[in-house]
């Protein structure tokens, strides 16, 4: 079976993430075929995480007006960007290494490729949530939820595609086990900094 690569016009971009969603395996074969440079990979990541933050604006706005000034991490949108960029950053690398480290096949780019994916597909959910927050707020808080769930779905869906993996369950361990051990790590060095985490913003 022929797998073709993406066409990045907006509604075949959109198309392909509903096929994402439908069948991950799929979609991730289509995104390493498409074969983007590393360079273009990194940008893609920067601008769709620019793009959520300014929706995650929009929708503070919409709810509440705005951000709550004593929470530094919402009311500065370029921390929520910085923080958010690094997290991803992060993901990148331990998909790719842990994964290596698991056996897994997949080529760092592929790791980079199916993290700024993932991103677009949760960007394209965020869009519909914000305009369910005007018509009808119940839907934008089960959207939220459903949100959440299908992001850890997609994640390792992606991860054991790209890998190779042929267990989800245990990949989804996995991410669950690494991601307790990077925030554990990340926690002790941003307090051996003398930094404030997101959720230390409101004390």
């Amino acid at each position: 079976m022929t797998t073709y690569p993406l066409d990045f016009s907006p509604r075949t971009l959109l198309s392909a993430a509903i096929d994402s969603v439908r069948n991950p395996k799929a979609g991730v074969a289509r995104l390493v075929a498409t074969d983007l440079p590393t360079p273009v990979l990194w940008t893609a990541l920067v601008a769709v995480v620019a793009a959520s933050v300014v929706m995650g604006q929009g929708a503070l706005l919409l709810v509440a007006g705005g951000a709550p000034s004593g929470n530094a991490y919402l009311a500065n949108p370029l921390v929520m960007w910085v923080i958010q960029l690094a997290l991803l950053v992060v993901m990148v690398y331990a998909i790719h290494f842990v994964g290596q480290w698991m056996g897994g096949l997949g080529a760092f780019e592929d790791s980079l490729a199916i993290v700024v994916w993932l991103q677009f597909i949760m960007a394209c959910l965020q869009v519909l949530q914000t305009v369910m927050i005007v018509f009808a707020p119940p839907i934008a808080d089960v959207i939220g939820i459903v949100g959440l769930g299908l992001f850890l779905w997609l994640l390792t869906a992606f991860v054991a595609a790209v890998h190779g993996f042929a267990s989800l369950g245990m990949v989804f361990v996995m991410i669950l086990v690494s991601a307790f051990g990077i925030t554990f790590v990340m926690s002790l060095i941003l307090s051996v900094l003398g930094i404030a985490t997101p959720g230390d913003f409101n004390v």
